[in-house]
C-alpha cells in the first residue's frame, strides 16, 4: 500500500473508532483533521487530545471535522475518551493499517534502543477527500492552534 501523498485523494478506508466505524467516503464534505498519536495515557498524547478537546467547537464552526488514530485497543480509547471528556472519535488501528497509509509509522529512539512506533502527526483532507497539508515530527505545545488557525485560513 503507497502512502497518502499531499494534493492526492486519501485512499477507501474502513476504520473503528469510539463512536461506531468510520468510513473516509463518509468523511467527505467538510475539512477532517486526523491526528496520529503514539499512545494513550502518555503526558505528550494526553496533552495533545485535551488541546483538541478543549478547541473542538472552534473546529466544528470552521466546518471541520477532528479525529484521533493511534494503535491502542477501541477499549483502551473508550477509557480515555470517558476520563477526558473527549467529543471526537479516536480510531483503533492495532494492525497499523491507517498508520501504514498515512507513512506514520517510524523507528525512533527510547531510552537509548531503537523503537518501531507512531511518529506524532497531523493531516488535513478537504471535503472533497484530497490530503491538503500534513504537520509531521509535531511538538504539542502550540501545535493545536496551528491546525486551527489553517483551518480557519480555508474557510
Amino acid at each position: 500500500m503507497s502512502t497518502v501523498k499531499i494534493n492526492e485523494p486519501v485512499p477507501p478506508f474502513t476504520a473503528t473508532s469510539t463512536q461506531g466505524n468510520i468510513n473516509a467516503d463518509e468523511l467527505r464534505g467538510s475539512h477532517v483533521v486526523l491526528f496520529f498519536y503514539p499512545r494513550n495515557n502518555t503526558p505528550g498524547c494526553t496533552n495533545e487530545s485535551i488541546d483538541f478537546r478543549d478547541q473542538h467547537d472552534a473546529f466544528k464552526a470552521a466546518g471541520c471535522r477532528v479525529i484521533g488514530v493511534s494503535r491502542d485497543t477501541l477499549a483502551s480509547h473508550e477509557k480515555v475518551t470517558e476520563k477526558l471528556q473527549q467529543p471526537y472519535p479516536l480510531i483503533a488501528d492495532p494492525d497499523e493499517s491507517l498508520c501504514e497509509l498515512f507513512g506514520v509509522m517510524k523507528m525512533k529512539n527510547m531510552y537509548g534502543r531503537q523503537v518501531r512506533g507512531i511518529e506524532r502527526s497531523t493531516f488535513l483532507i478537504s471535503p472533497h477527500g484530497v490530503l491538503l497539508k500534513e504537520w509531521r515530527k509535531v511538538r504539542v505545545p502550540g501545535h493545536v492552534a496551528e491546525v486551527l488557525n489553517t483551518v480557519r485560513n480555508l474557510a
